[in-house]
């Protein structure tokens, strides 16, 4: 393991063509960190592309399972900031040099930052959806919002405006087993809210330094067509909102599903 006080924790799930491309963007960083491959899946196919690049290796034991799975990573890393790669993803190569700048910010509990879709048909395009998130995430850039525990809220009212691998995660402020959400699919979400109403404050970056994967296998994409995201989605927005208020929402809302269309 490096000396720096930060890990990169992917999360491997069987054998995903895009494995390769999140470690080798993640073994480009232009300052080198700790790099850990965790899966709940073990093949031969995660284990090699682990050796290939040096990369600890470590196996959660029983059924595979979103929550357990990204606690396990969390968990797995040794140092104070984590950050879990999902292994779809691609990092900028300044994803780490940019981090390095705040982690000397003790009252950090959340650093994130802007990101870019990744799709074959139209790649590092902002579509509709990103756009919006990233008006919703405004606030945040100035840090007086980004310790109010209100303004931090009201930036996930409405909807979950960030992205879930473009964040990492201070333990010296979160302590261990971070997610512990009722849901399986708006686990970030609710862990966001979390964080939110909690003491420190989020640093967050106007810069996309992640590229976030759409395509027909990710679980976002499983949790639209079965209906269980509308369902969870829904009770998300109840956390904020009275019912007639979040039927309307809703109404909109998804809308932003029409980018796994």
């Amino acid at each position: 393991m490096l000396s720096t006080n930060h890990t990169f924790a992917v999360c491997a799930y069987k054998e995903s063509p895009y494995l390769e491309a999140c470690i080798r963007s993640l073994v480009g960083q232009t300052q080198k960190t700790n790099i850990i491959v965790c899966t709940s899946t073990p093949c031969r196919y995660i284990e090699d592309l682990a050796k290939k690049y040096d990369l600890p290796y470590f196996v959660r034991e029983g059924k595979s399972d979103i929550q357990d799975d990204w606690n396990f990573a969390f968990d797995s890393a040794e140092t104070d900031y984590v950050t879990i790669a999902h292994q779809d993803d691609v990092y900028s190569k300044h994803y780490f040099e940019e981090l390095v700048k705040h982690i000397p910010d003790e009252e950090m509990s959340l650093y994130i930052t802007d990101y870019l879709p990744l799709k074959t048909s139209n790649p590092g395009k902002r579509d509709l959806n990103c756009r919006i998130r990233r008006l919703l995430r405004t606030p945040l850039k100035i840090r007086k919002f980004a310790a109010s525990k209100g303004m931090r809220k009201l930036t996930l009212a409405f909807g979950n405006s960030i992205c879930c691998p473009a964040v990492t995660y201070n333990k010296k402020r979160l302590g261990s087993t971070i997610f512990d959400s009722e849901f399986k699919f708006c686990i970030d979400w609710d862990t966001f809210l979390k964080y939110a109403e909690a003491d420190g404050h989020f640093v967050y970056v106007d810069r996309p330094l992640v590229q976030y994967r759409i395509h027909d296998g990710a679980t976002s994409k499983e949790f639209i067509v079965d209906h269980r995201r509308i369902t969870e989605d829904t009770a998300m927005f109840r956390k904020f909102w009275p019912a007639p208020v979040v039927k309307v929402i809703m109404a909109f809302y998804k809308k932003a599903y029409n980018t796994y269309g």
